[in-house]
């Protein structure tokens, strides 16, 4: 019997370990932290074998395959020693792959994957699809396929599980764009970055499509490298240079895979950035066979993703949002293009390698106070001690939304968008967003 070896028990593993174990395979499962209770209750429930805050070298280097959790880095020690006796390591998507036929509609990009992902679920379960969500959001995609029957899944996908798809394929992929994260995973070159992004069309073929922003600098440039054989599809804020979708005198318009328009002030979502979210999303829709009035419908129902511009109360007149997803300098940026208020701009945590040039201008232009958030801000000072702005720091989530609202005036904003990694005072990103909605309520 094939033996398997699962490295992280999270949602990621957990599930690679329940299809493992339907399939008939010897499955065991490692993780060097400790394992949420619901995960091992689920490995309990599946008589899978489990070990936490360690890993027993010699129950691992004798797998025929590997399943490594996205969030472990290729120079951990164990994977190190893995690959020194080629030993195969595969993500749980390119392991889940293997058995479903199901349609795969997969999204990356360095931002707005989530919405877009979001978006294009909505807008194909509303319209009666047997549709899964799977990857970054959702149950794992080797869960679903464990468990249920869906003859579609909408799938977003970091840079980490693109690392480990070799056969894995998507029917329908989508690139919203690439700008730097995650570098400090990328040995802080930004080439190994985007070949990891570029992963996404790997393996397609003519039957399928790849939608693209065509107004990405990076993406064009990455593209003339490929010998793409899936129909392109790009999108643009405007109309020309090639593009199949656009905006054009408040219309919002598709040419390709079929026409399709609608009056742009109908979208739910507001803002530049989440016009190239509804833009790649309609056409993936059309692209998958739904009819203009479902797609229409989807657009305009559409209510957001928490943590992303989330509104998170007003007091006093000062209006706080919720933009926690915001983990580089790019979302940062459009979070930022986005107000209209004198903002009160909460940065900082895990710094993963950012350039915060990016948003100086706007920095300058609509702040009026910033607060760094993290056990250490130093780069952050490095940056904008001389822009002449009220500067706050704070380790804690209550002080954090204190301080703002002290800096903060009537008909102002205060913006958590920090350009950051969370974990060096949450648990995770929506943790920091949970607990700054919790302390805007107190306040």
């Amino acid at each position: 019997m094939k033996r398997i070896v699962v490295l992280g028990a999270a949602e990621s593993g957990a599930g690679a370990a329940v299809l493992a174990k339907v399939k008939g395979f010897d499955v065991f499962v490692s993780d060097m932290s400790s394992i949420k209770s619901k995960y091992k209750s689920l490995l309990d429930e599946y008589q899978i074998p489990w070990e936490e805050n360690q890993h027993t070298i010699e129950k691992i280097l004798n797998a025929d395959e590997i399943i490594k959790s996205p969030g472990i880095p290729d120079k951990a020690p164990i994977i190190q020693k893995l690959r020194e006796q080629n030993t195969p390591i595969i993500s749980e998507i390119e392991f889940a792959g293997r058995y479903t036929n199901a349609k795969m509609i997969c999204i990356t990009g360095s931002n707005g994957k989530t919405t877009t992902t979001s978006l294009i679920y909505h807008i194909l379960k509303n319209a009666g699809c047997n549709v899964g969500l799977a990857g970054n959001i959702g149950n794992s995609l080797a869960l679903q396929v464990a468990t249920k029957d869906f003859d579609t899944y909408v799938i977003e996908l970091s840079s980490f599980q693109l690392d480990n798809m070799y056969d894995f394929k998507a029917d329908i992929a989508i690139l919203m764009n690439i700008t730097p994260d995650h570098l400090d995973r990328y040995d802080f070159k930004m080439q190994n970055y985007v070949d990891s992004k570029m992963r996404i069309i790997r393996n397609q073929t003519e039957n399928d499509a790849f939608i693209f922003w065509n107004d990405d600098p990076i993406v064009t440039k990455e593209l003339k490298k490929y010998d793409i054989k899936a129909k392109l599809l790009p999108f643009s804020e405007f109309k020309g240079n090639g593009a199949v979708a656009y905006a054009d005198n408040g219309e919002y318009i598709i040419e390709s895979p079929k026409s399709f328009s609608m009056k742009q002030g109908d979208l739910a979502i507001k803002g530049k950035h989440n016009l190239y979210n509804s833009l790649a999303a309609g056409i993936a829709a059309l692209a998958a066979g739904i009819s203009d009035e479902d797609v229409k419908k989807g657009l305009t129902t559409f209510e957001g993703v928490e943590h992303r511009l989330e509104k998170a109360g007003t007091v006093n007149g000062v209006e706080f949002i919720n933009d926690s997803k915001a983990t580089n300098v790019n979302a940062c940026w459009y979070a930022m293009e986005s107000m209209t208020k004198p903002t009160v701009l909460i940065l900082g945590g895990i710094d993963k390698g950012n350039d915060y040039s990016e948003i100086y201008d706007l920095v300058r232009e609509k702040c009026i106070g910033l607060v760094f958030l993290g056990v250490d801000n130093k780069k952050l000072h490095e940056n904008f001690d001389g822009f002449g702005i009220p500067i706050v720091d704070v380790q804690s989530m209550k002080d954090c939304v204190k301080e703002c609202y002290k800096m903060s005036k009537e008909g102002s904003a205060v913006l958590l968008s920090p350009c950051c990694a969370s974990f060096d005072l949450f648990k995770n990103m929506e943790d920091r967003g949970e607990q700054f909605k919790q302390y805007v309520k107190e306040l």
